[in-house]
């Protein structure tokens, strides 16, 4: 018998022979979603912190590496680590996200680092959860506002009371409120016709354009709370632009995409809202309707973000149908000609300097508009360069960040005093406020230039 052979007698002894096996649970079941293999893709080149636009401001800030791969393993390891308290000062803009060449889900770490953190660690009577709170929730407050939308503007301006708000709440008084629409876009919306009034505008216009009548050509718009409640005349341009090429719009049952949630870690609320926003684009897109938003943070919360945190029924067909409303436009029409041909009339400017919303940039849409509007006639549009606006949704009007805010918006402002006109454009509204109160420019959304420039 050679060495390699084994005697066909042998008998393994086995270890613990006559008790039941029990293999050990290394990574027990949980309803929390698996971020391992994300953070053991962070092989610490750093590019995410030197891509944060508050990590270049706040040396204090340990940035996205340690508040995302770095903070997940130390929680994993240790049952007694607490979140870092620092995961409060991230702004939530997801540059890491864009800027990981390792695709390490940066953003959903924090945001499930920074929901733990205000779910266990927080103190629910402090004066900075219900500060975050309600600024979170903005749709609540803009939901009464718009009940008595003149005096609501007047008193949220009132000098005295933004000081009071700051005394008492950490809101900073250096801010003007936006103004309160005396219409909301809902509103309008009814009085228009609503779905039934679209249907027929979109087919009166099809029939102009040549094509049938009766063309599968429907879309489900998500307006979002700022839309609808302050600046409804975004809204009223996106129905108008998407009409006059022939698309039939409805506009469902929704609350808060949950941006402003994400931002300050309140996502149980940002979960209902989230399960009233799926259900009704859920169903829609089941009927053949496309998602389409006119805010930029909110088709992000609905592509990428709900996916990463939610496990509800729809939310992955919900994030594969939603789409930014310019750039559905670019895919399915031939808007290029259509602005060749055109040219802007009536009193909106000229000349346009442009800043990519972070959140555009995240999903890739940081050149649109600029390619976009270099050929309608008339008009001008720079880009004022790739820096962060420094607002972050809620980030900026908390009086302890509001600095900080402003000096990362410093290379932003100074772009756009640098640029053509006296007018800027965004796709995000808070991205506008920091625009408007860093440089005083009247802030217009690329969907009223398409407006302008197309509707008769």
């Amino acid at each position: 018998m050679s060495d390699a052979e084994s005697p066909s007698t042998f008998d393994p002894v086995e270890p613990n022979a006559g008790e039941d096996f029990e293999p050990v649970d290394v990574f027990p079941d949980t309803n929390e979603f698996d971020l391992r293999p994300g953070a053991d893709s962070c092989y610490k080149c750093s590019t995410c912190d030197t891509n944060c636009p508050v990590a270049e401001v706040d040396d204090d800030f340990p940035g996205p590496k340690f508040q995302g791969p770095e903070q997940w393993r130390l929680k994993r390891q240790e049952d007694d680590h607490s979140i870092d308290d620092s995961i409060m000062d991230c702004s939530n803009c997801m540059r890491c996200d864009n800027a990981c060449p390792s695709g390490v889900p940066l953003s959903q770490m924090h945001n499930t680092a920074r929901g733990e953190y205000v779910a266990e660690e927080m103190s629910k009577t402090s004066i900075e959860y219900w500060r975050n709170r309600i600024l979170a929730n903005y749709r609540t407050s803009a939901w009464l506002a718009s009940k008595v939308p003149r005096l609501a503007s007047f008193a949220m301006n009132f000098g005295p009371a933004r000081w009071v708000m700051e005394k008492t709440l950490g809101v900073t008084k250096e801010r003007d409120f936006p103004e309160f629409a005396t219409e909301t876009f809902r509103e309008w919306w009814e009085r228009e016709g609503a779905a039934a009034g679209s249907r027929e505008r979109a087919r009166d216009a099809r029939e102009r354009r040549g094509e049938p009548r009766d063309a599968d050509k429907k879309v489900a718009y998500f307006h979002g709370c700022y839309s609808n409640y302050n600046t409804p005349e975004v809204g009223k341009s996106m129905i108008r632009v998407f009409e006059h090429f022939g698309y039939e719009v409805v506009v469902p049952e929704q609350k808060c995409s949950g941006t402003p949630m994400f931002a300050n870690g309140m996502l149980d609320d940002a979960r209902r809202h989230a399960e009233v926003n799926i259900s009704s684009m859920a169903d829609l897109i089941e009927e053949g309707y496309d998602a389409i938003a006119s805010c930029t943070s909110c088709s992000m919360a609905l592509r990428q973000e709900y996916p990463e945190l939610f496990d509800i029924d729809g939310v992955e067909t919900v994030a594969e149908n939603t789409f930014e409303s310019v750039e559905y436009l670019r895919i399915h029409e031939d808007l290029t000609d259509e602005i060749e041909a055109a040219a802007v009339d009536g009193d909106l400017a000229r000349e346009f300097a442009y800043h990519a919303p972070c959140h555009a940039r995240n999903q890739g849409l940081e050149r649109q508009a600029v390619e976009l509007f270099g050929d309608l006639d008339g008009v001008g549009v720079e880009d004022v360069g790739d820096s962060c606006s420094g607002i972050s949704g809620t980030y900026g009007w908390k009086e302890e960040k509001y600095e900080k805010s402003m000096e990362i918006g410093d290379e932003m402002f100074d772009h756009m005093e640098d640029a053509g006109g006296q007018t800027g454009m965004t796709e995000c509204p808070t991205c506008a406020m920091q625009m408007e109160h860093g440089t005083g420019y009247d802030i217009r959304h690329p969907l009223e230039l398409l407006d302008a420039a197309l509707v008769e």
